[in-house]
C-alpha cells in the first residue's frame, strides 16, 4: 500500500436518488462493509440501503 492511500482523508458519497450518505470512515458493518472501506472497494453489485440505487448513482460530496 502506498503512503498516499494510508494518509488520504476518508470521503463521503451521497446517493443522488435519495440523499443517503456512505461514509468511508464508518463503512456499513450491517452489510459486511468494514469501517475504513474505500468507495472503490465497495462491491459493484452493492446498492443503496435506503432506495436500492446502484453505485453509479452516487457522487462524492464534502461534508
Amino acid at each position: 500500500m502506498s503512503s498516499n492511500e494510508t494518509t488520504q482523508q476518508f470521503q463521503t458519497w451521497m446517493c443522488l436518488i435519495c440523499g443517503w450518505i456512505y461514509d468511508e470512515a464508518a463503512g456499513l458493518p450491517d452489510e459486511g462493509i468494514a469501517p475504513g472501506t474505500r468507495w472503490a472497494d465497495v462491491p459493484m453489485n452493492w446498492s443503496c440501503p435506503e432506495c436500492g440505487a446502484r453505485k453509479d448513482d452516487f457522487e462524492m460530496v464534502a461534508l
